[in-house]
């Protein structure tokens, strides 16, 4: 980290500090499948380092291979200890979990193969500076996922969702993040964004972080969809 960037304030999310144990029965089949399917669908190298950013309550642990080396965060303890209980029951032995604020990941840089974010962006207080920790960490050439809902680009859709933005920032989570604002929002390219069905209100996007300076990076339009 850069000795002169303050230290972010923990973020308040009733999801996290409240309702942590209402979490794994609603989001584990709403958010579960398309998490595990995107992890899978990776095919990630046997012996990969992998940094999950905001691991919950650890409902994406199972879609990872037993051949590559996990290290999930969470600020919140609540959620962890629900994750460890998993690992604990599965004897996953290549999962560790840490409890840590995204906004200051202790790792060194270039650390990572892949860093995966989901339905993080929108939580954090600070995504400009969550995007450049992740680069920072990743290694160059390697690839960061993120999944999360973005404000619609239909011109009557965004505002009547907006409406809901005050109820959303009271447990946590803001509906009124673009996409545009994690493009421009660090050093990395874009490859891939798509939806996994059509009616889907998330976003999955794969992105890279280029080779050479994360200083002279940019980021890139998005390369292909799907």
């Amino acid at each position: 980290m850069k000795p002169d960037m303050k230290k972010a304030r923990s973020h308040e999310s009733k999801i996290y500090w409240e309702l942590s144990h209402f979490y794994e029965p609603i989001f584990t089949k709403m958010l579960g499948p398309r998490i595990c399917g995107t992890i899978e669908s990776l095919e990630m190298p046997a012996g990969s380092e992998v940094l999950e950013v905001g691991v919950g309550t650890g409902l994406s642990l199972a879609a990872y291979p037993r051949d590559v080396r996990v290290t999930a965060i969470d600020i919140a303890p609540e959620m962890l200890a629900q994750a460890q209980r998993k690992i604990d029951e599965n004897g996953w032995r290549h999962v560790r979990l840490l409890e840590m604020d995204a906004l200051d990941l202790e790792f060194p840089d270039a650390y990572f193969d892949f860093v995966m974010a989901f339905h993080i962006v929108s939580v954090v207080p600070d995504t400009e500076r969550l995007l450049n920790e992740i680069a920072r960490v990743t290694r160059p050439g390697g690839t960061v996922v993120i999944i999360n809902h973005f404000r619609s680009e239909q011109k009557w859709l965004g505002p009547l969702v907006d409406m809901l933005d005050p109820i959303t920032r009271r447990l946590g989570w803001r509906t009124t993040l673009r996409y545009s604002d994690v493009v421009h929002s660090g050093p990395l390219r874009v490859e891939q964004r798509f939806k996994t069905s059509p009616h889907s209100l998330f976003t999955v996007v794969l992105a890279t972080r280029p080779d050479g300076s994360l200083a002279d990076s940019q980021p890139a339009e998005v390369l292909s969809q799907r």
